[in-house]
């Protein structure tokens, strides 16, 4: 029967619906919209998807060409809005009947499993959330907290799934905090290609074991140097997993800075308070000068200083020795280093500066793994560039309620992961 008049115009239209959806959602056979149902009212566009019913299904497990088994109970996804109208899906998921696995819920080309939004506003999110907040994007595609730290945790899934047998020729080992109170999560970098390789909970030796079961022999046997701070269960992790050990470990210099700079900091605090007693105001407001890395001086900065950094003061004492410790990282041969390192420690025991005598002692003690930089000149400052990129993620997130969701965050925003859902058609 061929129909006229207003049902022929309705029944034209409702069939342009159905294939512009189709084309727009990229809906192929066996699936097809089945209807479009505009609710003005309540602003959204809801499609129903139905299938072929001779349709062959793949079995998820071995990709096995199956007959229907039945279906799920229809679900819902979200879609990016038709002309600022919230747009949902609406299916059966059908199960494949697989004669090896049985019954196997098959993939859908519109979404990823368990996922609730389509891959076009997952791929949408993906690329937004790399330059703006988590709230902001949820506000923008209208999704909630859980809809947006689902995604992530699914683009970071694949894309650790993805991630191929690279070379791995230095890595470097950090610790960054989650929130106050001790919290710590462990960080391996690779210092190469300046990305997060793999982040665990705590600072404990079981807490980097877990990095080498990530990685492969061939890959644990290339790694050249690690750059390292002076902890003690990282070091055992290292020793009881990587070859030659110790010939790779390299002691982190911007840390040994650190140290140094931490004990010159103790001797002026220590000699203001004396000073205060007697009126001298020198090293009110020094304490950053004394800190300073001298090659950020400007020239005037640096005439400003010299009164204080050639005076007799113990800070100046102590400042002289932190600069003359770092210049050990100059040396090209490793008998020149221990020559200068053996008369720095002569002056820095003889110091009568307990603090610097504390870290020279232990500089002494580390001292072969202080040395491996002048074979492989690594430091950990990638690690801290990472760090800054991080603390970056923590301020546009507000925080984070549990770590899950930020060493998510940190594999999505550091990791170098191929995040993306696979394109649709």
């Amino acid at each position: 029967m061929i129909l006229t008049g207003r049902s022929a115009e309705g029944q034209a239209r409702t069939l342009q619906d159905k294939q512009l959806y189709e084309q727009i959602l990229g809906i192929n056979k066996p699936w097809h919209v089945e209807r479009v149902d505009l609710q003005l009212e309540k602003g959204e566009v809801h499609i129903h998807l139905i299938h072929d019913r001779e349709a062959k299904w793949k079995c998820s497990e071995c990709g096995a060409e199956c007959s229907l088994y039945d279906h799920q109970d229809e679900r819902m996804w979200r879609h990016l809005d038709t002309c600022q109208y919230k747009t949902i899906l609406h299916a059966a998921p059908p199960r494949s009947d697989c004669k090896e696995h049985g019954p196997r819920a098959v993939r859908l080309p519109w979404s990823e499993p368990g996922s609730r939004i389509t891959m076009l506003v997952e791929r949408l999110a993906i690329d937004w959330l790399t330059a703006a907040s988590q709230k902001a994007v949820a506000q923008l595609l209208n999704l909630s907290w859980d809809e947006i730290h689902g995604l992530m945790d699914r683009a970071v899934k694949r894309g650790l799934s993805r991630r191929e047998s690279e070379d791995l020729d230095y890595i470097g080992i950090d610790e960054k905090s989650f929130r106050k109170g001790h919290q710590y999560v462990t960080l391996v970098n690779d210092l190469i290609d300046g990305k997060v390789l793999y982040i665990a909970d705590d600072r404990k030796q079981s807490s980097l074991d877990g990095f080498w079961e990530t990685i492969t022999v061939r890959q644990r046997e290339g790694i050249l140097g690690v750059a390292v701070d002076m902890w003690d269960p990282y070091l055992a992790s290292i020793r009881k997993h990587l070859p030659e050990a110790d010939t790779k470990i390299v002691f982190d210099k911007f840390h040994i800075a650190a140290h140094l700079g931490e004990a010159v900091d103790k001797v002026r605090r220590a000699e203001r308070k004396a000073q205060a007693q007697v009126g001298d105001q020198r090293l009110v407001g020094t304490k950053h000068d004394w800190l300073r890395n001298p090659e950020n001086f400007t020239r005037s900065d640096w005439l400003k200083f010299k009164p204080l950094r050639e005076s007799k003061l113990k800070t100046a004492r102590a400042w002289a020795l932190k600069e003359a410790a770092m210049s050990l990282f100059s040396y090209r041969h490793e008998r020149t280093a221990r020559r200068h390192f053996k008369w720095w420690f002569n002056w820095a025991a003889h110091s009568r500066l307990n603090p610097i005598i504390a870290v020279a002692k232990m500089l002494k003690s580390r001292l072969t793994n202080i040395l491996t930089y002048l074979t492989h000149g690594i430091t950990n400052a990638m690690s801290e560039s990472l760090n800054a990129k991080i603390q970056w993620v923590k301020y546009t997130a507000r925080g984070f309620r549990n770590k899950t969701n930020f060493k998510n965050a940190i594999y999505f925003h550091c990791g170098g992961l191929d995040l993306l859902p696979a394109k649709t058609h």
